[in-house]
């Protein structure tokens, strides 16, 4: 393999799925950490383990089954990611991404994606959810981004705009979905850090005064390279630990799967609310 994921590599990747699904799905959604039972809704499932599939990166977290679930949900071909890979796990950006240009190979046109994230604001709670409603993409301003090296023309140019990253109609069926089904909805902007440490209280701190109110370690490569390929994106963080800003407790992975039982009932109503909608 050569320093970064070419067109052949992705087509590979792509043509090893369509020998396995019989179905033209055009939503994609990506489950995060302690968020993949949601995978289990999913009718008339074809299960794909990502070892199967030529230059998938491979999950390693506990809490990322790293497989992938293509079938129906609410009527809709869906294309389901049931744990995906991170920077830290030692993957190039190029790499971490590449389930997402298999999803535009494959015409899927509408991103939902998912994942646990700390709290910034004081006032956000485990259990909560977040709609996200814009992103600081702090890995690709400091030179980790997705796009770095040879643009894929194929896909789209070579400097995309990021002025509208989430889709303010799939946001608003979001909210609509939220309040018939009674769930509490917040609404803020996530950051990506690289992990796999957490955040020090001085980090965090640092974070709330530049605006952030929800902190993790994933969705930001993943979603600059949907709109590069001119994907609609639904970003949504299940908030798994309080705000540590003084430093007075301790943040830990079991933490966070634990929060995600309690996230993926209202998860599921609510993305069922929303590809009901679609």
């Amino acid at each position: 393999m050569g320093q970064f994921i070419t067109l052949a590599e992705i087509d590979a990747t792509v043509q090893a799925v369509r020998e396995r699904i019989a179905s033209h799905p055009k939503i994609g959604i990506i489950l995060g950490s302690g968020l993949g039972p949601l995978a289990d809704t999913v009718q008339n499932p074809t299960i794909i383990p990502y070892d199967e599939l030529p230059n998938w990166p491979i999950s390693t977290v506990i809490g990322h089954s790293g497989r992938l679930v293509v079938g129906e949900l609410e009527g809709q071909d869906v294309f389901v990611m049931q744990g995906r890979t991170h920077y830290y796990e030692g993957y190039g950006m190029d790499r971490v991404t590449l389930p997402i240009r298999v999803m535009q190979r494959l015409g899927i046109e509408v991103l939902i994606v998912t994942n646990a994230a700390g709290a910034v604001r004081p006032d956000f709670e485990p259990g909560d959810l977040m709609l996200l409603t814009d992103h600081i993409n702090l890995l690709g301003m400091a030179g980790a981004n997705p796009l770095r090296g040879p643009n894929l023309e194929e896909f789209g140019p070579r400097f995309p705009d990021m002025s509208r990253v989430y889709d303010a109609e799939l946001i608003a069926l979001a909210h609509k979905s939220a309040q018939a089904a009674g769930i509490k909805l917040h609404q803020g902007i996530y950051i990506c850090l690289a992990g796999p440490s957490f955040e020090t209280p001085a980090d965090l701190r640092f974070l709330q005064a530049i605006g952030v109110d929800a902190v993790g370690m994933s969705t930001v490569p993943e979603v600059t390279v949907a709109r590069h390929g001119g994907m609609r994106v639904l970003g949504v963080s299940g908030i798994s630990n309080k705000a540590n800003l003084d430093g007075s407790t301790i943040t830990t992975h079991e933490e966070v799967l634990a929060a995600g039982q309690v996230m993926v009932p209202k998860l599921v109503n609510l993305l069922h609310g929303v590809l009901q909608a679609l």
